[in-house]
């Protein structure tokens, strides 16, 4: 058995399962059905939008299910007659019935290195901890949280400025890469997965909204990652002299603030200084509440009395 005759089904919602899927599309054979979330309200009109997965599919003319639940998922046993079920990303639990129909079970692409950073949201929570690498792993999936037996892994640096949005599309390539050689060794019988020590898992849980709202009383160093890490969602916010504004971008001032945190200690052109519990951080793009992210140049050329010095 060779990786263009395996009978693969799909199952992914967003961007990044899109991705995934279009290499799929290139180098192996079809899916020979596409699982993907209902289609949602977005927008200010509410109008319903097609999901990057299902508008790939339809355009290549491949079957599409949207089950509504879980255990809506695969009611005629079609999965049955496939090899292997590829999931990226659905936004669904699969029941444990699901997973051992294909005759080679399902697989997961988790965008970090297992057993680090299983759950929801590892890309955000690597860049907040301030890890210097990350990757994908290729899991052979079981009923727990992102805990069964790793098929194959590969390894990306996180840089300095890196934002989730930046890393998220460099994994979104490199998991693309590690599946087809995957499959291709899952074809040919030639590998060999590999437990997880669950002694070292660590966990990405999801993001909620209060996190989300940046602590003055932290390090400069801290902030600086959660607002790299919230980038492009659900993005930082805070409240300055008043004013409410999403933090898009910052960078760490190397000086000590002799002022309590959160004090604006100046605003010019460059930047807002803003005073943490260790160090300053210079703001430079913000969104006003109600208007576009902009930089702190624009922003100040429109309220030139948001600082005077004091």
């Amino acid at each position: 058995m060779t990786k263009s005759n395996l009978r693969l089904g799909f199952a992914g919602t967003p961007a990044l399962a899109a991705t995934v899927l279009g290499s799929l599309l290139q180098q192996a054979k079809p899916p020979e059905i596409v699982y993907t979330q209902p289609d949602r309200q977005a927008g200010r009109g509410r109008k319903i939008q097609l999901g990057p997965v299902k508008n790939i599919a339809l355009q290549h003319g491949l079957k599409v299910a949207q089950p509504e639940t879980p255990d809506a998922i695969d009611p005629d046993n079609t999965l049955s007659q496939l090899d292997l079920l590829v999931v990226v990303a659905y936004g669904m639990l699969l029941p444990t019935k699901i997973l051992s129909r294909p005759r080679l079970g399902c697989i997961n692409i988790h965008t970090s290195l297992l057993p680090r950073w299983r759950g929801a949201a590892p890309i955000q929570r690597a860049i907040e901890a301030g890890d210097i690498e990350t990757g994908v792993s290729i899991m052979q999936m079981d009923k727990g949280l992102d805990t069964g037996p790793v098929l194959a892994q590969m390894r990306c640096p996180i840089a300095k400025d890196e934002t989730s949005g930046s890393l998220h599309e460099k994994l979104a390539f490199l998991g693309s890469r590690c599946l087809i050689e995957t499959l291709e060794k899952m074809a040919a019988e030639k590998i060999t997965p590999i437990p997880q020590n669950s002694t070292h898992a660590t966990y990405a849980n999801k993001i909620t909204k209060t996190e989300t709202r940046l602590d003055w009383s932290r390090k400069a160093m801290e902030l600086e990652r959660q607002i790299r890490a919230f980038n492009p969602a659900p993005v930082a916010y805070t409240e300055i002299n008043g004013l409410q504004f999403k933090i898009w971008e910052a960078r760490i001032v190397n000086q000590n603030a002799n002022a309590l945190p959160g004090t604006v200690l100046s605003a010019d052109k460059t930047g807002i200084d803003m005073a943490t519990g260790d160090g300053i951080l210079k703001l430079l793009k913000i969104q006003p509440a109600g208007k576009r992210m902009m930089t702190i140049k624009e922003f100040l050329n429109g309220r030139p009395d948001f600082f005077t010095p004091g």
